[in-house]
């Protein structure tokens, strides 16, 4: 390891293969994507994490130095690729990098059948496009059978954190944490809403501050069964206001 106001005297791997480039090869291997919102820690060895954060930090310091920015006698920026390299793979973009969180499922022993709700469950992440912020809520409905099983409350939050910490796009994120709830509990009806704001319409381009966007996924008896999804729509709704 490095300490944080220099750079590593080599980011490559001992037999000088860029630590990104196995990584990469053994994914193309197994034929896999990898995708910006893609988990591939399943291909990352022990130990290359660190290495990978000084690979990033020595191409963070060559973007600094192509935006002109004198990293040697600016004090504010001597550290910054550092803390970059460490924000975008240990924070914002962990769940590309680190395996899903362990959730404790329980059987539905006393066979509810209700409609259950979770939320506003906050969301953040970074546009796949432009890596500016996404800040929002979401909310899950839940219609369960005697088969589902059921996850603690937090657990949702860990689960849908784990899926946002990546570069998205909303309309795939919402689908990514449907698919991760459907395959977790197998109930009879899923519900996604997600409402966002999105700095890259904020804070460039446009620049409207106003602007959100809102879209959900509906599966199952939520698909099927107008008088649920107007409940639950409703519902959902009701708490935003």
């Amino acid at each position: 390891m490095t300490s944080s106001n220099s750079l590593p005297d080599n980011a490559d791997s001992p037999d000088g293969v860029p630590v990104s480039v196995k990584i990469r090869e053994r994914i193309k291997a197994a034929h896999k994507r990898f995708h910006a919102n893609d988990n591939i820690a399943e291909f990352i060895e022990p130990g290359e994490l660190d290495a990978l954060l000084d690979e990033v930090q020595t191409k963070m310091h060559d973007v600094l130095s192509s935006l002109v920015i004198d990293t040697e006698s600016d004090h504010n920026t001597q550290d910054t690729a550092r803390r970059v390299a460490k924000m975008y793979l240990n924070e914002i973009f962990r769940g590309r990098y680190q395996p899903a969180p362990p959730v404790t499922e329980f059987p539905n022993v006393e066979r509810l059948n209700e409609l259950m709700i979770v939320g506003p469950i906050t969301v953040r992440s970074a546009c796949s496009h432009h890596l500016c912020p996404i800040i929002g809520r979401v909310w899950i409905g839940i219609m369960p059978n005697e088969h589902s099983n059921l996850i603690g409350l937090s657990k949702y939050a860990r689960l849908i954190d784990w899926i946002m910490s990546r570069p998205q796009i909303q309309e795939e994120a919402v689908t990514q944490v449907a698919d991760v709830l459907q395959q977790r509990m197998n109930p009879d009806g899923l519900a996604v809403v997600m409402e966002a704001d999105h700095f890259c319409m904020h804070w460039r381009g446009v620049k409207d501050m106003d602007s959100k966007m809102i879209n959900s996924v509906m599966r199952g008896s939520f698909l099927k069964d107008p008088h649920l999804r107007r409940e639950f729509l409703s519902l959902v709704n009701h708490k935003k206001g």
